[in-house]
């Protein structure tokens, strides 16, 4: 697929313009990998780790009304990872020294997320994905899946707390 290899050119490339970063992989929202400079780094676990922390970033940004999902930012004690929004299907993560310029490595992950959606946009394009030549599913199996509630898509269950059915037994101590 051409569209791999464009993605792959561009990690190859703002791993040039970045001095210490050490890896990078494009991934889909969902945790499956576009393409990847990731040395000693297993990518399908990084895109599915960084598929989970996407979930909880999203989650963040709209329970404290700050927008849409742009970028998070995760320091450790050996360096950075840091992950931006690619368009909205696709997420850019980056690994870096603890000395890089981190000014610099937003600067750059801003653009070439940018740059990534917009190679998606224009390669992929709706319907051209991996499963674009399945026919389409029958009508009348869609209007068979109903949603098992009437919550929205994207929110959680609500657990309330309630009293036991059984009385707690009386403690004997000391």
């Amino acid at each position: 697929m051409a569209v791999e290899t464009d993605v792959l050119d561009e990690l190859r490339r703002l791993r040039t313009r970045i001095p210490r970063l050490t890896g990078s992989l494009a991934a889909t929202v969902d945790g499956l990998v576009l393409a990847h400079d990731v040395p000693d780094t297993e990518p399908e676990g990084l895109a599915a780790l960084t598929a989970a922390a996407l979930g909880v970033a999203y989650r963040m940004t709209d329970a404290a009304s700050r927008g849409d999902f742009r970028e998070l930012l995760v320091r450790g004690s050996g360096g950075y990872v840091a992950t931006y929004a690619a368009g909205t299907t696709a997420v850019l993560t980056l690994l870096a020294e603890d000395r890089v310029n981190v000014g610099r490595l937003h600067l750059e992950g801003r653009r070439s997320g940018a740059r990534i959606a917009d190679l998606l946009a224009t390669r992929v394009g709706p319907g051209t994905g991996r499963h674009a030549d399945r026919p389409p599913a029958p009508e009348e199996h869609l209007a068979t899946v109903a949603p098992a509630t009437d919550r929205p898509i994207g929110t959680l269950p609500v657990r309330t707390p309630q009293r036991p059915t059984h009385q707690p037994r009386p403690q004997t101590g000391s």
